[in-house]
């Protein structure tokens, strides 16, 4: 694998995360009537990380949290070249009349969140939707979709490819662009 030019290392990333917690602490509160929902697979690692610190900062355990698989509300789930695989919903509770704050690592194309919005209504309406995003790759979108709260904003060209490594699973917290996809495999 070749290596790929690193974008935010470990000390960045964690303050980078602090300071999304401190931003969806000003508008959210202590989450009285907020929910956090990670997007299956890759955005759950930003959603527990946010869960974790957000718990530490405002000394609750009490955030409704939960974890929303998308894949077969995706518009292209029958004609990629791979299978698909599903990741699992963990959601206990109604978001009805909620405010739903919808995580996802990279805000590329928007096409996973307009699945995400989709797959959400199956757990009521809520009454507000926001997301936040560690990457978001601004000149890419397919679709009208922002975030409303942002790690950081990459400007690649569309060739490029953003990883998003977590220390979970890659021994190392860090943001790393590649020239092409293939590049980073």
């Amino acid at each position: 694998m070749n290596k790929g030019k690193t974008i935010i290392g470990q000390e960045r990333f964690a303050l980078t995360i602090d300071r999304l917690c401190h931003q969806l602490i000003e508008q959210h509160g202590h989450f009285e009537q907020t929910c956090l929902v990670g997007i299956q697979p890759r955005g759950v690692h930003l959603s527990n990380r946010l869960y974790r610190r957000l718990s530490e900062i405002l000394s609750i355990s009490s955030i409704k949290y939960g974890k929303l698989d998308i894949t077969f509300y995706r518009d292209d789930f029958r004609t990629r070249a791979k299978p698909l695989y599903a990741s699992r919903t963990e959601m206990d509770f109604l978001v009805e009349d909620k405010r739903v704050v919808l995580a996802d690592d990279v805000l590329y194309t928007g096409r996973t969140v307009q699945a995400a919005l989709t797959a959400l209504n199956h757990y009521g309406r809520p009454r507000q939707v926001e997301l936040v995003s560690l990457v978001d790759r601004r000149f890419n979108r397919h679709l009208p979709i922002h975030s409303d709260y942002t790690g950081i904003t990459i400007d690649a060209l569309d060739e490029a490819y953003v990883r998003v490594e977590w220390a979970e699973l890659e021994q190392e917290d860090r943001i790393l662009l590649f020239a092409n996809k293939q590049e980073a495999e």
